[in-house]
């Protein structure tokens, strides 16, 4: 409750450390702490707690990767530069962050971070010379375990996304799919996640334009996604899916010389069409279909975490201390999110399971899924449009669409 270190020293909890505000920010711009290590040790504590529940064995353990915009306004933050906003769909002045979440369906939690820019074509970061020089500037010891973090500002999303699932694998961390967005279905990833020793699988969105130039092997030859729309088609392929209320076409191809299966689904006749990709064969169109439906609960971390925690909202110009206010935000979020769990998402034992099932309160994918799904259906049928986009506006940019979406529903939901 106190809303930062200047307000320390004249709360009720000032007792418990005899410093002001100043120790705070050193600590935070400390350099030598290595907040990876220490988020990973804390989380899979918390998530240890989760995992010897009976109910989160009932439920498919995903790990959900994506990006969100760190907007700045200063010009003097150490690494600061121009990155461009799929949301704003312009260049804003700030960091991209990559973050890598767990969730079981009904907790989620932030297991790492990346804080990344974008050289541009010229190098620069969309900076002037001018801004280069005055951005703030401090020597860093090679040794140091900021060293890391810096080393990952300019490195590629794909690398550090596979650097990601990596590490928590190395920490023990069991999952079975992998969910992330078309910006990430690339060959690399298809082939990392095929590679692992554990049994897990990729799922995510596809790019379908009439400019698509991915392909994709089909009886001996080779399709853009638009072009094997149009196969399929002619050949009556397409489905109705009652439940969904949606048509989709299923075909097994091959990606990156590994057996995929790709489903692509729209909401109306004339509607555009959407697609997923699955190293996952054996998945059917609903379940795959739900599966992803667990990526959004990333989005609400973003939106919950930005609104009510402050992520992103650190005003220091040290990358250390940024790294650390993004750390104990993750921390913040993660025990909230255990704790609501056992307050509110499960019971305290097996056998008063079906007497509370109708009490408890709604899980964040469930929420998630009953408060859209008309809308999207409504909206889709109307205007023809992605279901993607709709997501991203409603989640997003609920400001422009208050008359649409509740939010407060949302903020129930997390």
């Amino acid at each position: 409750m106190i809303r930062n270190p200047y307000h320390f020293h004249d709360s009720s909890l000032s007792g418990l450390l005899n410093c002001k505000k100043d120790v705070f920010y050193r600590f935070m711009s400390n350099p030598k702490i290595d907040w990876r290590k220490l988020v990973y040790h804390l989380n899979m504590q918390l998530w240890s707690k989760i995992k010897v529940r009976s109910e989160h064995k009932e439920n498919t353990t995903c790990l959900i990767v994506d990006d969100t915009d760190y907007p700045k306004t200063g010009r003097r933050f150490e690494y600061i530069g121009r990155v461009h906003s799929h949301v704003q769909h312009r260049s804003i002045l700030g960091f991209k962050a990559l973050f890598l979440v767990i969730t079981d369906g009904t907790s989620q939690m932030i297991l790492d971070f990346a804080l990344l820019g974008e050289k541009g074509r010229k190098g620069n970061f969309g900076m002037s010379a001018k801004e280069l020089k005055d951005r703030f500037t401090k020597p860093r010891d090679e040794q140091d375990a900021l060293q890391e973090r810096i080393n990952e500002y300019t490195a590629s999303k794909i690398s550090l996304m596979i650097d990601m699932i990596k590490r928590a694998i190395g920490k023990g961390v069991k999952f079975r799919y992998v969910l992330a967005d078309s910006w990430f279905a690339c060959k690399d990833i298809i082939r990392f996640v095929r590679s692992r020793h554990m049994k897990c699988d990729y799922l995510g969105m596809i790019k379908i334009g009439e400019s698509g130039r991915t392909k994709y092997h089909f009886e001996r030859k080779d399709f853009t996604a638009p072009a094997l729309i149009k196969l399929l088609s002619k050949r009556k392929r397409r489905k109705y899916n009652r439940k969904l209320r949606c048509y989709y076409m299923v075909a097994d191809v091959v990606f990156a010389d590994t057996k995929v299966r790709l489903f692509f689904v729209k909401r109306s006749k004339n509607a555009a069409w959407n697609g997923l990709i699955t190293t996952d064969t054996t998945l059917d169109f609903l379940c795959a279909y739900k599966i992803y439906a667990q990526r959004w609960a990333l989005e609400v971390i973003f939106k919950e975490a930005k609104g009510l925690l402050g992520l992103g909202k650190c005003q220091a110009n040290n990358f250390a201390s940024q790294i650390a206010a993004t750390s104990l935000t993750a921390l913040q979020y993660n025990i909230l999110s255990l704790v609501k769990r056992f307050a509110a998402y499960e019971t305290m034992g097996k056998l008063f399971e079906k007497v509370s099932k109708d009490s408890l309160e709604l899980s964040i994918i469930e929420r998630i899924w009953g408060t859209l799904q008309e809308l999207i259906i409504a909206i889709a049928n109307l205007f023809g449009l992605a279901d993607e986009d709709i997501y991203d506006v409603m989640i997003n940019r609920s400001e422009e669409m208050n008359h649409i979406c509740d939010i407060y529903k949302l903020k129930l939901a997390s």
